[in-house]
């Protein structure tokens, strides 16, 4: 008896083990099935909701060992710093985050949302893992120590590098990968923000870019993962603690359609602060010959000087956000707030430190708003509500038009304040803030900063997926039966009408327009000078047309799945 249930388990054991080893296989070889992808989702989501915790708690310990205080009395607490503390620390925090990007980095640069961004539309759903490790690092000692940006880039970029871990281990497509990092993202900013519908349309509008079914369920599920981790540690609560807002505001509409094309110049204000800001500070390095490592130190000096008298600049903001949506600022000093705190942003990005600029965008949106609210209110005060409503539609507006996300960003303000009952107002000025700042900037921050790169997202996929396709994957090799006349491609590259393998469609369909040829030929360039290029085949414009083709097909399928 005893010998036959021991030979029943050593079977069920090695069946089960052949079982595993099977699945492990297919999964590796075929892909995921459903139900196999909705549990790779699950596990997405705890595992980036567990980082975007560890993240949180990071920053609070860090700025409760700097600074004595977390981020709900941060400012209060540095008003009472002797100055030496409030402009030391943010020196050795740049000082930390130049020599551990010089050290680590190939950029010497933090990477941030924009790089996920790319990486789904232009990577098959995948970023540079180092990089992205150590950009996590270098936000955490930002925020920490005086950096006047955000926590929610990193924390997205930090799960876009763990779905990066787990695409490579099953092998995955570029479809399955992008959903997951689509997971990934929707599960970090959920857990982050305690915003579970936010953070999944977050994960569909900004970084996937397209509302597919198919993506729909595993990214919900990420996302309730995510949320479920933060509310296990952090309870279920709101970010902001606010009064219910009077609803009788219907006749104020018009004042909040104004708030939103405020909003969105204020949006367009601190885009355009960022960019100028870092072509400032690249000039200056230039000219005084400064290395890469201490660019961030001279930053947080600057940083630290600013916070002894506006020490509202230092860290994400959530007090002084908190002060502004129960109306305790007033107006000329929420105006000035709004200036000092944008140009604090700007110094903060071009001194090449870390962090997210959603948190900061809510922030000076608030102050924004309020300052709106004030003198809207002030105008027809027999007809006018709360100038804090004003405030959270103007969190919203200025915050959707940076993001280039109207629909989440919307979501993500009334999951942070609680706040349902003023949807009209919010919804309105985002909406008017939005259609403005496209106008003024490609879409979002994101997608301006990465046409600065010379990716050219904000243009469809028509425009971005020609820089996917190398030309050296099409071309028919030298000699084929197929192939093209040899005297031909010499002729062509003796007019300069030739490229490397490595030279995408882009470059390819230009060169075939402008010269009103039909073949490229693809040469290895010499190794030394006076060598005549190897030729190693050619590429038919009809063979580069199918291709883009199937791409953009590809990429239609993808969306409307």
């Amino acid at each position: 008896m005893l010998a036959d249930f021991r030979h029943f388990s050593a079977k069920l054991w090695r069946n089960g083990q052949s079982g595993l080893s099977l699945g492990w296989k297919s999964l590796r070889q075929q892909g995921p099935s459903q139900l196999q992808f909705w549990l790779i989702a699950l596990v997405i989501g705890i595992a980036a909701g567990m980082a975007a915790l560890g993240f949180r708690v990071g920053i609070a310990a860090l700025q409760e060992f700097f600074y004595g205080a977390s981020d709900k009395d941060l400012h209060s607490r540095l008003a009472t710093l002797h100055w030496t503390w409030v402009l030391g620390i943010p020196i050795m925090g740049g000082l930390a985050v130049g020599l551990l990007m010089q050290a680590f980095s190939k950029t010497r640069r933090p990477q941030s949302l924009a790089d996920v961004i790319e990486g789904a539309a232009l990577r098959e759903g995948r970023v540079n893992k180092r990089e992205g490790i150590v950009s996590t690092l270098v936000s955490l000692i930002t925020l920490s120590t005086g950096g006047s940006t955000g926590r929610e880039g990193p924390v997205v970029h930090l799960g876009a590098v763990i779905s990066t871990y787990v695409s490579g281990w099953i092998k995955a497509d570029g479809i399955t990968s992008r959903d997951l990092m689509g997971c990934a993202a929707a599960a970090a900013v959920s857990a982050s923000f305690n915003a579970p519908i936010a953070g999944t349309l977050f994960a569909l509008e900004v970084v996937l870019r397209h509302f597919a079914v198919r993506a729909f369920a595993p990214i919900v599920i990420a996302s309730v993962a995510g949320t479920l981790v933060s509310r296990w540690q952090i309870g279920n609560v709101t970010e902001f603690a606010l009064p219910v807002s009077d609803i009788g505001f219907y006749i104020e509409l018009p004042a909040f359609l104004l708030l939103g094309l405020v909003c969105g110049f204020v949006a367009f204000v601190l885009i355009r602060s960022i960019f100028i800001a870092e072509e400032f500070g690249d000039l200056v390095q230039k000219a005084t010959h400064m290395p890469d490592w201490l660019r961030p130190a001279v930053t947080g000096a600057v940083l630290g000087a600013i916070a002894i008298w506006f020490p509202h600049i230092i860290g994400v903001g959530y007090e002084t956000t908190s002060r502004v949506l129960t109306g305790q600022i007033g107006l000329w000093l929420v105006i000035l707030f709004v200036i000092v705190k944008i140009a604090a942003v700007a110094i903060t990005f071009s001194g090449r430190m870390g962090g997210g600029i959603f948190s900061p965008s809510l922030m000076i949106g608030a102050m924004t708003g309020l300052a709106f609210g004030y003198i809207a209110t002030s105008i027809a005060p027999e007809l006018s509500g709360a100038e804090t409503l004003y405030a959270l539609a103007g969190m919203g507006a200025v915050a959707a038009a940076v993001l280039g996300a109207p629909i989440s960003t919307t979501l993500i303000v009334f999951e942070l304040t609680g706040d349902w009952q003023a949807g009209v107002a919010v919804m309105v000025s985002v909406s008017l803030a939005s259609a403005l700042s496209t106008r003024l900037v490609d879409r979002s921050y994101f997608l301006t900063l990465l046409r600065r790169r010379g990716v050219r997202l904000a243009e469809g996929p028509q425009s971005y997926v020609l820089g996917t396709i190398s030309c050296g994957r099409l071309m028919r090799a030298h000699g084929a039966e197929d192939g093209a006349s040899e005297t031909r491609c010499f002729e062509l590259t003796e007019q300069g009408l030739s490229l490397p393998p490595d030279a995408t469609l882009e470059i390819a369909f230009a060169m075939f327009e402008n010269g009103k040829i039909d073949i490229i030929p693809i040469v290895e360039p010499p190794k030394d000078e006076g060598t005549p290029p190897d030729l190693l085949g050619a590429l038919f414009y009809i063979d580069a047309l199918k291709a883009y083709n199937r791409a953009l097909a590809e990429i239609a399928r993808e969306e409307h799945a």
